[in-house]
């Protein structure tokens, strides 16, 4: 359908436009409806239209106008069946579960070795603390045992150094009762055996002073109800020491090689009032001067009477460390002896 002049293409140039005509009037609608598949009838094309540039295709005119179609609508709705989720989403949803699920586990795992490890420093450390404690507890019982050793060692030695009992059958064999005339003392043998294979002894001075005044050289000892003859081999006045020889061999103490000290336990032997094999035990009390006797002399406390002197004080060594010699009068506890290293100066038989 041709709309107007049709511009000439033939020179290929474009030739001038002409304006068209004024259209005739149109009608006022409404128009009734064009049957689908027929044009527009004449006369009722609205217009005017704008001129189409040279080189264009012509278009037809008008352009179709839409038509609606009309068609029956069903008497009820069409079911809406929900679809399925695509299996895409699910496995997404599952991976999203699966992947929390294992982080919690991861950490669940891991809070489980950190527990695990903790467990193991505690009871590392448990086990060190154990092992701690039975150390110390080995080393409590090696000092108790020690400690008890130390203190039965200790006892078994006081025991040892300090038994009358033990002492006085370990001295008594020595000791002898001195009889000088109408004196009546003590005497004990002292040191190795003599040349001739006799005894050496020390008593007092004054025990035999009498005798040896009178020219007398031998005394007699008693021991075991045996009576054996002793000579006076030399005096000392000053020291009041006598040393005595018998042939008959007898086993003679050993002398102490330190001075008595206050407080040393010991015990006196002799034979106070003629009573042979008499025991007592006492300290010493002090080392003193008394102006009875030349030098400083030993104080004892073990029970002395006449016929002590002479007699020897054993400390628990079973060691001579002085030489009865006198006790106070009317007074208890207060006994002297000679110490002993003084003797042995004098006459060199220990």
């Amino acid at each position: 359908m041709s709309t107007g002049p049709q511009p000439d293409t033939s020179q290929g140039a474009a030739a001038p436009a002409v304006p068209a005509p004024p259209p005739p009037p149109v009608a006022p609608g409404p128009y009734p409806p064009a049957p689908m598949g027929h044009g527009v009838p004449a006369g009722h094309l609205p217009g005017p239209f704008p001129p189409v540039p040279a080189g264009h295709p012509q278009q037809p005119w008008p352009p179709p106008q839409p038509v609606p179609m009309a068609y029956a609508l069903p008497p009820h709705p069409a079911p809406v069946v929900p679809r399925p989720p695509a299996s895409g989403g699910r496995w997404r949803r599952l991976l999203g579960f699966n992947t929390v699920l294992a982080v919690l586990l991861a950490l669940l795992i891991g809070l489980v070795a950190l527990q695990n490890v903790r467990i193991g420093e505690l009871s590392a450390a448990l086990a060190g603390a154990d092992q701690r404690l039975t150390e110390l507890q080995q080393q409590d019982g090696d000092r108790l045992k020690e400690a008890e050793t130390r203190l039965g060692a200790l006892e078994k030695e006081v025991g040892a150094t300090f038994n009358v009992e033990k002492l006085a059958a370990a001295v008594l064999p020595s000791v002898f009762r001195v009889e000088a005339g109408r004196s009546i003392g003590t005497a004990f043998a002292v040191g190795p055996k003599a040349a001739d294979g006799g005894t050496h002894l020390f008593t007092n001075y004054h025990v035999v002073e009498e005798l040896y005044q009178d020219g007398g050289r031998t005394v007699k000892i008693t021991r075991d109800g045996q009576r054996f003859d002793a000579k006076i081999v030399g005096v000392n006045k000053l020291r009041d020491v006598a040393q005595l020889h018998t042939t008959a061999k007898f086993t003679g103490l050993t002398v102490a090689k330190t001075p008595a000290k206050p407080g040393q336990q010991i015990i006196a032997v002799g034979a106070p009032l003629g009573l042979t094999d008499t025991v007592t035990s006492g300290v010493i009390s002090a080392i003193r001067e008394t102006g009875y006797e030349e030098g400083p002399m030993v104080q004892f406390d073990a029970a002395i009477n006449p016929g002590n002197s002479g007699g020897p004080v054993i400390n628990g060594q079973q060691q001579v460390v002085g030489i009865t010699v006198a006790g106070y009068l009317n007074a208890e506890g207060l006994g002297l002896a000679i110490p002993i290293a003084d003797a042995c100066r004098l006459f060199t038989v220990c």
